[in-house]
């Protein structure tokens, strides 16, 4: 308890934004993109293709053709959001949810069929606009220092360009992601930080894994700007995402915008979600879906019909089908792929071990 001779020596808070609610309806003055019909769409369009891609990526794993695979099943806005309001000189550093992000800025689609394949290769990507974007991070929140770190080389070399890290709310409990935002508001780099708060880390719900009221305030002690965004609203994370890039980019500093938004779907194809969360809930969960939401507002700008919509889904399944035979006509990787890229040269037991797999390989 505070003693009479205490005295406050600095206040904070952390603002929320919406700008759709769950019917579709403007509940606040919308950015300028919103009345760009072409824009708009796309974003549409790039959640739709979204959600149909991780449907394919499920089936094709269940049939024992791709690897474990995390969808971002009624989360779609974060990611395409996030990239819409990014420039194309800016760099995506990725977590493992945010194919959605990937497709918007040039990513093709069987290059990640090919990575979710067990290939590494998929990561080479061929269009030059996503050269310099960072490979899929597995390993939970440390690229929030890569994303750190890539900053750090804008601000040496005075390029006005940005780092946008995207991960989970799990990913906000690990020492990396306390890091990163500690060094990024010491040095003023110009990265944002996204958090996908999907409510489960995992099989951890949100409220066991840290005691902070939300999870943009964590940004605080790091003297970064923090703000939370209706995760579900792609205008809302697009339109903060592209506030927080002009703050980096002009050399304001780093922010943390934290979505709130809910997973519908399991957390990978290894995990079974009802064991640990009741299936009511996700139901009622539904009720916010981003697609849906974006695809009212569409209809009552008269912007959208059931014509468009067929025709959409069937370009969709054209361009997944297409990508899949691609990926199926790849032929694996030798053995040996496991001992390139790691070094300029390799040490000689991994040498070694190199020619007993070249030896063995087609025995």
């Amino acid at each position: 308890m505070p003693t009479s001779h205490d005295t406050t020596v600095a206040r904070f808070e952390i603002r929320f934004r919406r700008m759709l609610d769950e019917r579709g309806t403007a509940v606040a003055p919308l950015p300028a993109f919103a009345e760009d019909e072409a824009e708009v769409t796309r974003m549409y369009r790039a959640m739709a293709l979204t959600r149909a891609f991780d449907a394919k990526c499920v089936n094709l794993q269940r049939t024992g053709q791709l690897g474990t695979y995390a969808t971002s099943l009624g989360q779609e806005a974060v990611p395409v959001g996030t990239a819409a309001a990014m420039r194309g000189d800016d760099v995506l550093v990725p977590s493992y949810r945010e194919c959605g992000a990937q497709f918007w800025r040039g990513v093709a689609m069987h290059e990640l069929l090919v990575y979710w394949g067990g290939d590494e290769s998929g990561h080479a990507y061929a269009d030059p606009a996503v050269a310099e974007d960072l490979p899929v991070c597995i390993t939970v929140g440390n690229h929030a220092l890569h994303a750190a770190g890539v900053a750090t080389a804008f601000r040496v070399r005075r390029q006005p360009r940005a780092a946008v890290a995207v991960f989970g709310d799990g990913a906000t409990s690990k020492g990396d992601v306390y890091e990163a935002i500690n060094v990024a508001g010491a040095w003023t780099l110009p990265v944002v930080f996204v958090i996908t708060n999907n409510g489960w880390a995992i099989s951890t719900p949100r409220d066991r894994q840290t005691g902070a009221e939300t999870l943009a305030q964590k940004a605080i002690a790091g003297g970064i700007a923090g703000l939370q965004v209706d995760g579900n609203d792609v205008f809302a994370v697009r339109d903060a995402v592209a506030e927080a890039l002009e703050r980096a980019r002009s050399g304001d500093g780093a922010t943390l915008i934290e979505c709130l938004t809910y997973r519908l779907n399991d957390h990978n194809t290894a995990d079974d979600a009802r064991r640990y969360r009741d299936p009511a809930e996700v139901e009622r969960r539904w009720a916010a879906c981003p697609i849906r939401r974006l695809k009212a507002w569409l209809r009552g700008k008269g912007w959208w019909d059931d014509d468009r919509e067929q025709a959409m889904q069937a370009d969709i399944a054209a361009e997944i089908d297409a990508a899949v035979e691609i990926y199926l006509a790849t032929p694996p990787p030798p053995p040996t792929a496991m001992f390139d890229h790691l070094h300029a040269e390799l040490p000689a037991a991994l040498a070694d071990q190199r020619a007993l797999a070249e030896r063995y390989a087609d025995a």
